[in-house]
C-alpha cells in the first residue's frame, strides 16, 4: 500500500477533483489512538492483492492537520471521526467507515457498487 499524504485544503479540492476520473479513498488517522494505530495496519495489511490497485489511498494525520481534517468533514458533509475510511466517487463520499468497522472487504463491495 503506498500512501499519499493529505496535507492542505487545496490538495483536498485536488482529490475531489480526481475522485470524478477514478476513485480515491482518505484514510483519517490519530497517531495518538491505539484502535486507529490497528485499523490503519488491518488496513493495509489487507490490501496488497485485494484487487484494489486503481484506488489511490490518501493519509491525512489529523493530530497534525486538524483544519484539513475539518474541511475533509465540511467538505464532504461527512461526521468527524477517527479513525475514519473515506470513499470518493465522482466528487463526493459515497461511503465512510470508522473504527474497527473500516474494512477492506466492505471498502470493495462499495467500490464495485
Amino acid at each position: 500500500m503506498n500512501w499519499h499524504p493529505l496535507t492542505s485544503v487545496e490538495q483536498l479540492d485536488e482529490i475531489i477533483e480526481e475522485s470524478k476520473n477514478t476513485p480515491v479513498v482518505i484514510f483519517k488517522h490519530s497517531t495518538s489512538c491505539s484502535i486507529s494505530a490497528t485499523a490503519k495496519s488491518r488496513l493495509e495489511r489487507q490490501w496488497d492483492g485485494a484487487g484494489l490497485d486503481h484506488i489511490k489511498p490518501y493519509y491525512l494525520d489529523l493530530l497534525s492537520y486538524r483544519p484539513v481534517s475539518n474541511e475533509v468533514a465540511e467538505a464532504l458533509q461527512v461526521r468527524h471521526e477517527s479513525p475514519q475510511l473515506l470513499l470518493l466517487k465522482d466528487g463526493v463520499c459515497t461511503y465512510d467507515a470508522s473504527h474497527l468497522g473500516i474494512s477492506v472487504d466492505a471498502l470493495k463491495k462499495q467500490v464495485a457498487a
